[in-house]
């Protein structure tokens, strides 16, 4: 007995037949499925979020007191710049310079002759003239020494003359006689140096420093006012920050 059922007939294709471009079988997953007008083979991208506004707001917040907190902590330990505002200090700084002051310095070595410092100055009326409550300058003799005005107008330390490079050719520096006692603004005179002092001279106290600008004829300093506390010195300036062309290390 015949069977009425047809055996499927294979078709081979040729040997040399391109294979069908991707995309165009017709199977599951493969058919000609429609795209979007130059959309990509990924995923539809989704919708950006929406950014919440408090959320900016204290984000920004933060990082403005974080950068607050930077800046006092600098300022107060680390690092202050200054302006300088007269000419006690020509040439080695000009009217208008900015400079950085380090308040580490003495906190890791001792003071050194020829440190440049911005110091507190005391109450009284020599300082505070023209209304300014911070000064610069230049550290000249340390604790138990002796200055002196000697040779051509120039300075001696314990009797030895100090080299003074950092000041113009020809500097005249004077000290007066009346050192050493000032008139403070009680008017009273009082004790600037040791007791030992010679005339015309000054012995640092300890805990003193003499302080001079490099502008010597024209700087209210140690000359007039007497010798600073060491403990009003703010830093020592390492480095002019203001203007360009001048920005350099101290």
């Amino acid at each position: 007995m015949t069977d009425d059922v047809e055996t499927p007939t294979v078709v081979e294709p040729p040997a040399d037949a391109a294979p069908p471009p991707p995309g165009t079988g017709n199977g599951n997953g493969s058919g000609n499925g429609a795209r979007g007008s130059g959309e990509g083979d990924g995923p539809a991208p989704s919708p950006g979020r929406k950014r919440n506004p408090t959320r900016t707001f204290v984000e920004w917040g933060i990082l403005i007191f974080v950068a607050i907190v930077i800046a006092i902590v600098i300022k107060t330990f680390l690092f202050q710049a200054f302006y300088i505002p007269s000419e006690s200090m020509v040439p080695t700084l000009e009217v208008g310079d900015r400079v950085l002051v380090n308040k580490l310095s003495y906190d890791l070595h001792d003071l050194n002759r020829g440190d440049i410092v911005v110091f507190a100055a005391e109450p009284n009326l020599e300082w505070h003239r023209a209304g300014i409550d911070d000064l610069v300058k230049r550290v000249i003799a340390l604790p138990g020494e002796t200055i002196t005005q000697c040779e051509s107008d120039r300075v001696c330390i314990d009797d030895r003359l100090l080299d003074e490079s950092y000041l113009t050719e020809g500097t005249v520096t004077s000290i007066p006689t009346t050192l050493p006692y000032i008139t403070n603004a009680s008017g009273k005179r009082v004790l600037v140096c040791d007791a030992d002092s010679p005339e015309g001279g000054c012995t640092v106290p300890a805990g003193k420093v003499f302080v001079m600008g490099d502008n010597r004829t024209n700087s209210q300093d140690a000359r007039a006012n007497g010798p600073i506390k060491e403990s009003s010195i703010v830093g020592r300036v390492f480095l002019r920050i203001w203007p360009p062309g001048r920005i350099g290390f101290m």
